[in-house]
């Protein structure tokens, strides 16, 4: 009965093939053959789906993204022993027959007829369209029916492959083939089954490990090296004397092959972002490269076609390059972890941006990348669009939005306001009209009570001055200027309009800082945040990438000024402790509202950084006493924009031009002679009188002893300035600090 029904389907199979057209056939096998050349024959035959690697800027790879780890090689890049041992075993007659293998048909239908063994009676062509369909197939369903145990579809098939022979040569279709096929392990194709097994290329295999691999298409999990090696080398075997059988190979060859034991070298293939060299970068561009391939709309999309876009990634076998600079990638990383344990619950997180381009050099943060214990896959320096969180309050890095306003509606820097240690400030209006009542603000420190002015106010970031200093410039505007720069909470939504907001009560993440320091480095050019700079599809073709904009969005002599005060942050404010860089910089300190973080943002003209310090539990739930914006942001800033700067050029920032209405430092003149001292005062725009009376002092006789306003410190251009003259009557060696009654009046601070 068994050989009855296999010679009824051969008979049918060749009654399709054999017979069209010719007279006596029945009006069934007629009516299918009619059917059967009536059917649609045209199949998708571009190459099947492979992996995506991503490039940094320099062009070396740091991730792979896959469902199916598959590398397609051409005919050339393939061993000959290779090609011979799949045909071997699987279609030995394959450059002599069509796409249907009568004879080879018969035999294995007459075999598997007779015998409880079986016979696969498909050729490669048939094997090749087979997978091709498994390929093409969009959904389960569409899956299920090119899979089912079906004469129709074994027909359809043959249909196909009746067409591929008519337009593909028998090498295309070997090529076609031995990239489709799977090889186990999670390998499809060759030469990801050469690396995968055996860690070299296809072009490199010998003949055992060709044998192996041959054998192993027939049931990958069955015949898989590692699970079943006993299984696996006895189907090597099979093959190898398959190939001698064939005249492939001699005796001795498959001899001397089957008397070695499998040796493998294996390299299994991890895709995703874990293995990457810089993983929250990785996710970043891959959330990236979601709203580009779903033309801006992923995060609009249901959770299907979500799906569907993010198997597109790992299917399009696209090249992506990228803004990363691994330098930087490994100082930010180093300095982190170097400062906060991996391990524990507080964390740190950085980004760090290129001024001018708005290119993300580095992203990064002390956890680790991963699922277990300790690690986590959010990208805490990023926003939720791309893998983090809500982002963290900014801190007192917001003043420096409210400093632009001022300095842009040209509020004298040398402006003096009286800022206790707490106040109530009243009288805010928001963008939309609404009037905000009272608000009681205090500094940090207690002892922070008196005047100040846009400079020393910002390098101590007193809170009440800045409170009052935006009343003056508007909450609307104040606002806005931030919004200029980019900035935005974390969750995607527009910054909260309240007075509070120039204290960073909004949350932010650590890229959108980054870029919006960056563009004050810039000189007031604003880049939006770009990570993604060109996909190239795998037959070359390139996608065309959302417009990241570049936008003169204050004056530059404006930005010149603000980072020409937030230069003094770090050499006179409340980050002078953490060290100079090696290069001109500036940067502003930020503390969170009741230790809830810390938050430090700071540049050079060619790089941007921000760092946020807090704790992951919740930092509402669990603060971060005692910890500033200077104590552990800062710091890390500063190793990492070292290690990422080193050996780079080390431009100045351009110095400010226009009348800002600044306070000038008074020259240190101190033991010179009163000529050059008065010389010197008026070059730097003072006006120069000397006290007639001598005083004592350690230095020459007829030099100057002393100033008023003293050395360093800051008057308003055009002061008086009053030069002390020495009797030299006091010269010992050892310095001494000036007592009241050396001068007519008192001196200085």
């Amino acid at each position: 009965m068994r050989l009855l029904a296999a010679a009824a389907v051969a008979g049918v199979l060749v009654a399709f093939i054999a017979l069209p057209g010719v007279g006596g056939v029945g009006l069934t096998a007629r009516d299918a053959v009619n059917d059967f050349q009536k059917m649609d024959a045209e199949l998708n035959t571009a190459p099947p789906p492979e992996k995506t690697v991503v490039y940094d800027a320099k062009g070396e790879q740091i991730a792979v993204f896959f469902d199916k780890y598959r590398e397609s090689v051409r005919l050339d890049q393939i061993a000959p022993i290779m090609q011979k041992a799949v045909i071997a075993i699987e279609d030995s007659r394959f450059y002599q027959h069509g796409a249907l293998d009568l004879k080879g048909t018969l035999r294995a239908l007459v075999n598997n007829a007779s015998s409880d063994s079986t016979q696969g009676g498909s050729t490669l062509t048939q094997q090749y369209v087979k997978n091709l369909l498994v390929e093409n197939a969009k959904s389960e369903e569409e899956y299920r029916k090119v899979t089912a145990p079906t004469l129709d579809r074994k027909i359809r098939e043959l249909r196909y492959a009746l067409r591929l022979e008519e337009t593909m040569s028998k090498n295309q279709i070997l090529e076609g083939y031995l990239n489709i096929a799977y090889f186990g392990g999670g390998a499809y194709g060759v030469q990801a089954a050469a690396k995968r097994w055996f860690g070299k290329t296809a072009k490199e295999l010998i003949l055992p490990e060709a044998a192996l691999l041959a054998g192993i298409t027939q049931n990958p999990s069955a015949y898989d090296p590692v699970q079943h090696p006993r299984d696996a080398r006895k189907r090597r075997d099979t093959v190898l004397y398959r190939m001698a059988q064939l005249g492939m190979i001699t005796k001795a060859q498959a001899d001397a092959a089957a008397a070695q034991p499998i040796k493998l070298n294996e390299d299994k293939p991890i895709g995703g972002c874990e293995t990457s060299k810089a993983p929250f970068f990785c996710e970043y561009v891959k959330y990236e490269m979601y709203q580009i391939l779903s033309g801006g709309k992923y995060w609009d999309m249901p959770k299907d076609r979500q799906a569907e876009i993010e198997s597109k990634l790992r299917r399009g076998g696209y090249v992506i390059r990228t803004t990363l600079d691994m330098k930087a990638q490994n100082a930010l990383d180093k300095a982190v972890r170097s400062r906060v344990s991996p391990t524990g619950n507080k964390v740190a997180a950085e980004a760090m941006v290129e001024p001018g381009t708005g290119h993300i050099k580095a992203i990064g943060q002390s956890k680790l990348f991963g699922a277990g214990p300790g690690k986590t896959s959010l990208n805490l320096a990023a926003d939720s669009r791309h893998g983090g969180g809500i982002g963290v309050s900014a801190g007192s890095t917001f003043k420096t939005f409210t400093l632009a306003v001022a300095l842009e509606k040209r509020i004298p820097i040398r402006t003096s306001i009286h800022s206790p240690s707490r106040m109530t400030v009243s009288g805010f209006t928001d963008c939309k009209g609404q009037y905000y009542g009272p608000w009681t603000v205090k500094n940090s420190d207690p002892a922070e009570n008196g005047p100040y002015n846009l400079k020393n106010g910002t390098w101590l970031s007193v809170n009440t001055f800045y409170a009052q200093l935006e009343k003056r410039v508007g909450l609307c505007d104040a606002v806005k200027m931030a919004e200029r720069f980019g900035m935005k909470r974390g969750n995607g939504q527009p910054l909260q309009q309240v007075p509070s907001q120039v204290l960073g009560v909004n949350d932010v993440d650590m890229v959108h800082l980054a870029a919006a320091y960056a563009g004050f480095a810039a000189r007031g050019k604003y880049c939006e945040p770009v990570a993604v700079t060109d996909v190239v599809t795998p037959d070359g073709t390139k996608l065309k990438l959302p417009e990241k904009k570049c936008k003169q969005v204050i004056a530059q002599n404006v930005a010149d000024q603000v980072n020409e005060i937030l230069r003094g942050v770090l050499t006179r404010g409340t980050a002078k402790n953490i060290g100079s860089i090696g290069r001109p910089a500036a940067g502003k300190t930020g503390t969170c509202e009741d230790f809830t973080c810390a938050v430090f943002a700071g540049h050079t003209p060619n790089l941007a950084a921000a760092v946020a310090y807090w704790d992951l539990r919740g930092p509402w739930r669990y603060k971060v006493y005692g910890v500033y914006g200077a104590t552990i942001p800062a710091p890390i800033w500063a190793q990492s924009m070292r290690g990422a700067l080193a050996g780079e050029p080390a431009p100045d920032f351009t110095a400010p031009v226009g009348d800002f209405g600044d306070l000038t430092d008074v020259p240190d003149v101190r033991g010179r002679p009163i000529h050059e001292a008065m010389d010197i005062l008026r070059r730097a725009g003072f006006n120069p009188e000397v006290v007639s009376r001598p005083i004592a002092s350690n230095r020459p006789p007829g030099t100057v002893a002393n100033t008023s306003p003293g050395p360093r410190q800051e008057a308003e251009p055009g002061a008086k300035v009053m030069i002390y003259v020495s009797n030299g009557r006091d010269r010992d060696d050892r310095p001494r600090r000036p007592r009241r009654d050396d001068f007519p009046w008192p001196f200085g601070d």
